[in-house]
């Protein structure tokens, strides 16, 4: 096994591990993922980071993919912790494992940057959800100041190959609502203590028409 194949398995989960439980991002996730109602599907659930704002008294079934099996493991264990019956499955948002309409709510954090196709992702997200259903979102992406979009640009080409996949210029609401989904933003801002470049956040619902 090569060098890049075990910094991609041995190191990137704990590096996303760490930086996606960052204090100030648990506090969004505390804003987002509570909304989540019904039958849950999960993008990029490995880790299980989102599990404790689950509210029980609103989930009925929750399912997730991931493609990291380090992940996947630990999420499981997360889950039966926490006592959540769970349907976690190794797979990628190109190609969801699940048939169409299933789910109520689906889940995005911190998922969109590293996908391979980020718009056939989201057509699969659409086609999961349920008509009338919703997309919860919090990711980091394009920032809107021409200035820093130039240096994401310039670093991106070294970032993502030590971040596993992780894209710092991908637009992120426009992206959500070009897919079909109606968007209702809850929030966008640069992260406080996180270089610009990598610290623009934005995180809302996205309707699926009925």
């Amino acid at each position: 096994m090569g060098i890049a194949a075990l910094w991609d398995r041995h190191v990137v989960p704990r590096l996303i591990g760490c930086a996606c439980a960052a204090p100030p991002i648990m506090e969004l996730r505390a804003q987002v993922v509570p909304l989540a109602h019904g039958d849950v599907f999960e993008l990029g659930c490995g880790g299980g980071l989102n599990q404790q704002f689950y509210d029980p008294r609103r989930l009925a079934s929750l399912a997730g993919i991931d493609p990291s099996p380090a992940l996947l493991d630990t999420a499981r264990a997360r889950a039966a912790h926490l006592g959540h019956a769970c349907d976690l499955r190794p797979g990628l948002g190109e190609a969801i494992p699940f048939a169409a309409a299933a789910f109520d709510t689906a889940v995005c954090t911190y998922t969109l940057c590293s996908v391979s196709d980020p718009k056939q992702v989201l057509r699969e997200l659409y086609r999961v959800i349920r008509p009338g259903g919703r997309l919860l979102f919090l990711e980091h992406g394009q920032a809107p100041d021409p200035g820093i979009q130039r240096w994401q640009r310039r670093i991106e080409p070294v970032w993502r190959p030590l971040l596993g996949g992780c894209h710092l210029t991908r637009p992120i609401s426009s992206a959500v609502a070009a897919a079909g989904f109606a968007v209702e933003s809850m929030g966008a801002r640069y992260m406080p203590g996180m270089p610009r470049f990598a610290g623009w956040m934005e995180w809302g619902v996205a309707h699926r028409p009925d």
